[in-house]
Parts: C-alpha cells; structure tokens; sequence
C-alpha cells in the first residue's frame, strides 16, 4: 500500500524542510563488500541461484530493516509504503534494457522464484514492469568491468535509493565487490546509509540457503 503522510508526522519533517528543494539532494556513498558467502552459494554445482539474484535479495533484506526505507520523497509530497520491490535492469532480446521490479520477499525461494520469471519475461517481450504501490530500490549491475565507484545521474524524476556496481574482484582468499549508493537526503541521512551498508554486509556474510 502506498499513502501520502504529512513530513510533519514523521522524524524526516527537518530533512523534508531542507532538502526537498535542493537542485542537488542526492547523496552517493561507496562501499566495498566481501562477497565471498555469494560467490560460493552461487557457484556451487547444480546451483541455479545466480550472483545478482542473491545479491539484490540481500539489498531487500537489508532495507526491510530499516524504516527510512519505507518513506519515498515524490515531487513535493512525501509517501510511505508497506512493501519493498527491487528494480532490476534486464537486457533484453532486441538489445536494448527493461526496467523490472521484483517484489521483495524474506523467503529467499520465493524471490529467486519471481526474480527469474520477472527479468525473463521482461527479456523476452522488451516490456518494462512496475509495482506502483512498493517503495523499489533500484539496482544496476555493470558487469563488463571491475569499477571502483558508479555515481548515477540525477533527474529530479526517480528519488529511490540506487545501488549500482561493476565485475567483482577475486582475491587470494576473498571476493570484493565495490557497491554505490544513492540516495535522497530527504528519505534518510547519512546514518542511516551507513547503517544500511553494514547490514547489507552483515547479510551477505550470514547468508544460508537450504
């Protein structure tokens, strides 16, 4: 469900005062990840859970912890949402992209489940997909080459959260991935994102599959 609240009636009322009007409100933040845990799950023989997969499951679940990730700052107007989604860029079959949203779930089969019929359905009849009433962070995966930082463009349309990244990095003993983060100063400060890259951490560290 998706609702407009009064900014007055919520903790980001300061935040809502300051930035909503500022030309530039978005914040990037870049954080480099050990994502071992999900290179191994995902490699293992007779896996069909693929890296991105896991990876953005792990964003949801991050954010479902966190309440800032409910609000979503809309043109001039504030609105909450009881769910999240993940938007996922899908390259499709006339080799252009899709824009797709996967709604979140905890059960991590479900997701898989959605994640792969969504972003094949979308590559396959070039069709972007939306769920209007959940709150959608947004991902992008630039897998072509190792990046140390993307920072996305900013339009003044679309203020959700944005995680974007390169080809992950193999060590001797580890995975690295550098992952960015955009946000809208309105929605959370940067507290709150820092608090969310070390959740985001500590899920894919804890990551189990059954």
């Amino acid at each position: 469900m998706k609702q407009e609240v009064n900014p007055n009636n919520t903790n980001r009322a300061l935040a809502f005062e300051r930035w909503m009007k500022s030309p530039m409100p978005m914040v990037t933040l870049v954080k480099t990840f050990d994502v071992t845990r999900l290179c191994k799950v995902s490699s293992r023989k007779g896996s069909r859970l693929k890296f991105n997969m896991l990876l953005c499951w792990c964003i949801g679940k991050a954010a479902s912890r966190m309440d800032v990730f409910y609000l979503l700052p809309v043109g001039d107007r504030l609105y909450q949402y009881d769910r999240l989604a993940i938007n996922v860029i899908v390259n499709n079959c006339k080799g252009g992209i899709n824009l797709c949203d996967v709604p979140f779930s905890e059960d991590l089969k479900r997701f898989a489940h959605d994640y792969a019929a969504i972003t094949e359905a979308a590559s396959a009849t070039c069709e972007d997909s939306a769920i209007d009433d959940a709150m959608a962070v947004g991902t992008s995966a630039v897998v072509g080459t190792e990046l140390d930082c993307i920072v996305n463009q900013y339009s003044g349309i679309f203020n959700n959260p944005f995680l974007a990244w390169g080809r992950y990095r193999r060590h001797l003993l580890k995975t690295t991935l550098s992952i960015s983060f955009q946000f809208h100063h309105t929605q959370m400060d940067g507290a709150h994102a820092a608090q969310f890259l070390e959740e985001l951490q500590r899920t894919i560290k804890t990551l189990t599959v059954d």
